[in-house]
């Protein structure tokens, strides 16, 4: 059975459990931050909790502990869970509140580490379709625990046999995805947004790795640019980079992963193993 971390136990997930005031469970009052393991490491670790950080800034809830006591606390998670592959989740809650609306500056830390599930070999080999919405994020930029917009996207996704939402604002301009990022490849050129937007870890590294293969653009993008883009992809940290074959009913590019996306997938690859080798990726 599982062992998670909460707010100060490490516990068996039949044990697992926070007070009812809690204002995540009253008002939906908290933040997470999601990362996988390689061979039992976490990757990005230290990126992810800063990212936390920033998200509770963004909704105005203190967080008592430092960067180092979360990774500490991340670290000896995994160590009483041994997954080699695992999803971690880090929770930061609103706290228990006596007018059930204020935090009180007591939040709640809880690590859950859960194995990490298989997606299907398809989405990389043949690619994926996913959908269109006018949506966007409350807050942009802050992983707030409230998901309930995104997982009414991802119903309405599966309905007509999509894996994602992008969403759109009030320009008809494509943000990001419920649960990732994106990207388009336009006249050799690799495009993705960079305003109003959770700004991923698995983002920056293909920044970091595309500019050594194509030019790179971070700019507004259309709907209707993205929909007569040769190539697209979605990227995040438990699904990585998936290539994009179908958008409502358009098809992309030859209805087949493009070629540039194949070579950033490859050099993300790549970049991820030798982080993991060099032991460079904690």
């Amino acid at each position: 059975m599982n062992v998670f971390y909460v707010d100060g136990k490490y516990v068996t997930q039949d044990q697992a459990m926070i007070p009812v005031d809690d204002l995540a469970i009253l008002r939906g009052i908290g933040v997470f931050d999601l990362l996988r393991t390689y061979n039992g490491k976490p990757l990005f670790l230290k990126e992810h909790v800063q990212r936390l950080e920033n998200s509770a800034k963004k909704i105005k809830l203190d967080i008592p502990w430092s960067r180092d006591k979360i990774c500490r606390v991340v670290i000896e998670t995994l160590s009483r869970n041994q997954l080699q592959e695992a999803n971690v989740r880090i929770i930061v809650t609103g706290g228990s509140s006596q007018d059930f609306m204020t935090p009180a500056g007591k939040p709640r830390l809880i690590v859950l580490v859960t194995p990490l599930p298989r997606l299907p070999q398809w989405w990389y080999e043949k690619g994926v379709k996913v959908i269109t919405m006018k949506a966007h994020r409350h807050i942009p930029g802050a992983k707030s625990i409230d998901y309930l917009p995104a997982a009414m996207a991802l119903q309405k996704a599966k309905q007509q046999d999509a894996i994602e939402v992008i969403c759109l604002d009030s320009k008809n301009n494509a943000l990001e995805g419920s649960t990732s990022n994106l990207f388009a490849i336009c006249d050799g050129k690799l495009v993705t947004p960079g305003r109003n937007i959770l700004t991923g870890i698995t983002r920056k590294a293909v920044l970091k790795i595309a500019k050594h293969i194509c030019p790179v653009e971070i700019r507004r993008l259309p709907k209707a640019e993205m929909l007569k883009a040769q190539e697209v992809f979605i990227t995040g940290t438990s699904k990585g980079l998936v290539p994009v074959v179908q958008i409502d009913d358009t098809t992309i590019g030859s209805g087949r992963p493009g070629d540039l996306t194949r070579k950033i997938m490859a050099a993300v690859k790549a970049h991820t193993e030798h982080l993991i080798q060099n032991k460079k990726h904690i």
